[in-house]
């Protein structure tokens, strides 16, 4: 059972397509595993065209139009009308076979020889190869965004991320698999959001896919990970 989601204002910046693609990817995934936040977003989208139909209506009613302008484009529209082949001539628009399929097909990806169904947000982004040391492997997807890194992060069986706190803020979304930390366990479908103020070392027993977003570094506060922090700038 999903127990952590994304809150209502990420919810109501995705149904106005405001977020940035690394999160809109995330919370289009999301939804896409829990019906619950799919209806709130449907609802959400919904007011917002609304409110711009509304919007539209009133900057209209407010303008108004030249005269001049009006005769031109009325005699425009009577040429048009009166032109069967305009209309005769137009092409249908139409969707190829191939374009449904790859809208609707199932998205797979391969890791340490295990494969995984992916939701269809990740259909345009899986266009790098997996690299990773020892139980933790990562894949990077490139949103275009100057910050934020995109990647889905797969941790083995019985491995772990050292623990670490961070400098930014960190997103994660547990797409299968399951993964516990200091807070709590985790299940696919939930919606981890942590910042500065978290301290964690996430494990997994029978081994996890997740999708991450982090706009600043990692801090590995133990162990010989330490060893990472001043590089940690090329490795986030």
């Amino acid at each position: 059972m999903i127990k952590y989601h994304p809150n209502q204002d990420l919810l109501s910046l995705h149904a106005k397509g405001e977020l940035p693609l690394s999160l809109s990817i995330a919370v289009s995934a999301h939804c896409e595993l829990c019906a619950e936040c799919t209806e709130k977003v449907t609802a959400l989208t919904l007011a917002a065209s609304d409110e711009n139909f509304v919007m539209s209506q009133v900057s209209t009613d407010n303008t108004q139009m030249n005269a001049a302008l009006d005769a031109d484009l009325e005699a425009l529209l009577a040429d048009m009308m009166s032109d069967d082949s305009v209309l005769d001539n137009a092409p249908a628009a139409t969707i190829s076979a191939s374009e449904n399929i790859s809208a609707s097909a199932n998205i797979s990806t391969n890791v340490k020889g295990q494969d995984y169904t992916l939701p269809r947000a990740f259909r345009q982004q899986l266009v790098n190869h997996w690299q990773g040391i020892g139980k933790v492997s990562r894949l990077r997807l490139d949103t275009g965004e100057n910050q934020a890194r995109a990647s889905l992060l797969h941790i083995a069986e019985n491995g772990e991320i050292p623990q670490h706190s961070h400098k930014g803020e960190e997103l994660t979304l547990l797409l299968a698999g399951e993964f516990s930390d200091e807070y709590n366990t985790y299940t696919a479908g939930d919606f981890i959001l942590l910042n500065g103020e978290h301290e964690h070392s996430p494990k997994t027993v029978d081994g996890c896919l997740c999708y991450t977003v982090v706009d600043a570094p990692l801090y590995f506060t133990k162990g010989i990970s330490k060893l990472l922090n001043p590089i940690g700038e090329l490795i986030y």
